[in-house]
């Protein structure tokens, strides 16, 4: 009962005030990491910090689906391609959030440049839809989104991002504004087996949110991660398998109210 009241709770306030596209996360191995991911680097950093992208060296592509809060009217769908040329990595990123009564959609395409192996910075030109059903019409948008990745020690990495710098309107009725967020995190690799993630987010209309995860490798096709979020406080976990080129995710983040909201990821590497 609580979820089918946070679900008409949700809809009815995003038609209220036409607020959404607050950049939703993807990615079934940053979900299981509490999406501490600003410091990654893999195709999902079409998503997370586009500068990741500049270190990805291989074709990659990735689907992804969440059921949040078992609804499927809350379903997040994604896919997402990184293209590695001579000059650089473009990426691609389609999105969707939502259900026939009210949805939020998102094409972004972007591109990312390595400068030697310590710094890559990327940029991402995003198209953004929501439509609000029963007449309410529609709205069109585009957002920039750009990040820096940098790694100055071996087995450190630090990402700063910014989604939507330039406060895009949403309508002229109340100021309201698409989401501006940054992010600010880093990751520790203490061994081949032993990686550690943290991260602080912020929108500037809302409080921090603070983010940790962990991924341990006990065998070379296996992963399990870990993490914990604040603002509201949930708990995430998840597990993947890599079979030369393909990886397979699946976590989970729990929510103490509405519970859980499970993720899966399918990934091909071309690594010929």
């Amino acid at each position: 009962m609580k979820k089918i009241v946070f679900a008409i709770f949700y809809t009815g306030v995003c038609a209220v005030v036409f607020a959404g596209e607050d950049n939703n996360p993807v990615g079934a191995r940053s979900a299981a990491m509490a999406n501490a991911s600003v410091s990654l680097s893999d195709v999902w950093s079409t998503q997370h910090n586009q500068a990741g992208l500049g270190f990805v060296r291989n074709l990659s592509a990735g689907v992804y689906y969440e059921n949040k809060f078992m609804m499927n009217e809350l379903g997040v769908k994604a896919g997402a391609l990184a293209l590695p040329i001579r000059g650089g990595t473009f990426g691609l990123l389609v999105s969707s959030f939502g259900y026939h009564l009210y949805n939020e959609n998102k094409c972004a395409l972007s591109f990312a440049k390595a400068f030697g192996e310590k710094i890559s910075i990327g940029v991402s030109m995003d198209y953004l839809n929501v439509m609000i059903g029963d007449g309410y019409g529609r709205k069109d948008m585009l957002v920039a989104e750009m990040g820096i990745l940098s790694k100055p020690f071996k087995k450190m990495t630090i990402g700063v991002h910014v989604y939507n710098p330039t406060r895009t309107k949403i309508a002229d009725y109340n100021g309201e504004r698409i989401p501006t967020i940054f992010r600010l995190g880093g990751n520790y690799a203490f061994s081949d087996k032993v990686l550690l993630a943290i991260e602080t987010e912020k929108d500037i209309a809302s409080n921090a949110i603070f983010k940790s995860g962990v991924e341990y490798k006990p065998i070379k096709e296996l992963y399990l991660r870990t993490g914990i979020s604040t603002n509201p406080v949930s708990s995430s976990f998840g597990f993947g398998i890599y079979l030369k080129s393909f990886q397979i995710d699946l976590s989970t983040n729990y929510h103490q109210v509405l519970g859980f909201s499970p993720q899966f990821g399918l990934t091909y590497v071309n690594k010929k």
